[in-house]
């Protein structure tokens, strides 16, 4: 059967992994940015418009199978940034999807959503929230929306909380945090089919050979990893004092304190 995915922040890094990534004969990709999306495929259709405009993202949603949240801001910014686009854009998304009907909705969360706890060996994925910046509240308040919209109106929600997703590695952390191209389109796909997932957080990771967090609910939804960042483990990897103490890493750390704090 026929599907239609909604991706928003569909120009953003995610996005560009997952769109080749995700292309099926019998699936479309609507790709939602502000942002130019370069060369659409056949099977790709394009929207610019914001996440916090409510009329145009509901348009967006109609005829749509799943909504895959990725838009926002995709870092720490100043609390009237973080607040407009990753707190009031995801809850636009999520009102979006029900005015429109959208069923079930992916939601891109972070690691930094429990940035503050212990990295303890394994890392559940059931943690409760413990935020390390602005940009993990925001993602504190997207899975909060989830479970209400899960609730109240009986949408399937999937939380991801990403690691570290990049095309390699960055620093000696994400030996331990790195979710590889291959793998976020992986498990995306294993959230966006699996039967009646009602709603869960889990973890988005590679099934790396220094990896802390749980692939338990995501192996739940059909995901298997086929990659592992210790590949790139004899690189001279920067490393950062704050990386062990906490599942945050240097999000933990001084440099994002506030100014004037």
């Amino acid at each position: 059967m026929a599907t239609t995915l909604l991706i928003t922040g569909a120009a953003g890094r995610i996005g560009g992994m997952l769109r080749p990534r995700l292309a099926r004969a019998d699936r479309t990709l609507r790709l939602l940015d502000v942002a130019e999306i370069a060369d659409p495929g056949e099977r790709e259709e394009v929207v610019t418009a914001s996440v916090t405009d409510l009329e145009a993202l509901t348009e967006a949603c109609r005829g749509v199978d799943a909504v895959v949240h990725l838009g926002g801001i995709s870092g720490e910014a100043a609390w009237s940034a973080i607040l407009d686009v990753n707190v009031h854009g995801t809850f636009t998304v999520f009102e979006a999807a029900r005015r429109a009907g959208v069923p079930r909705v992916v939601f891109a969360s972070s690691n930094h959503a429990v940035g503050f706890h212990p990295a303890v060996d394994p890392v559940p994925d059931d943690l409760t929230p413990r935020p390390d910046t602005f940009y993990g509240v925001a993602k504190v308040a997207g899975e909060a929306l989830g479970s209400l919209y899960h609730d109240r109106y009986g949408l399937d929600v999937v939380c991801l909380r990403i690691g570290s997703c990049f095309a390699e590695p960055p620093d000696a952390r994400a030996l331990a945090t790195w979710l590889s191209p291959d793998d976020v389109a992986r498990l995306v796909d294993a959230a966006v089919t699996a039967p009646s997932p009602g709603f869960r957080i889990v973890w988005g990771v590679s099934d790396n050979t220094r990896r802390r967090f749980s692939l338990t609910g995501a192996y739940e939804l059909g995901y298997r990893s086929g990659d592992d960042a210790e590949v790139f483990a004899d690189r001279d990897l920067p490393t950062d004092p704050w990386t062990d103490p906490f599942v945050g890493g240097g999000f933990c750390g001084p440099r994002y304190d506030e100014p004037g704090a």
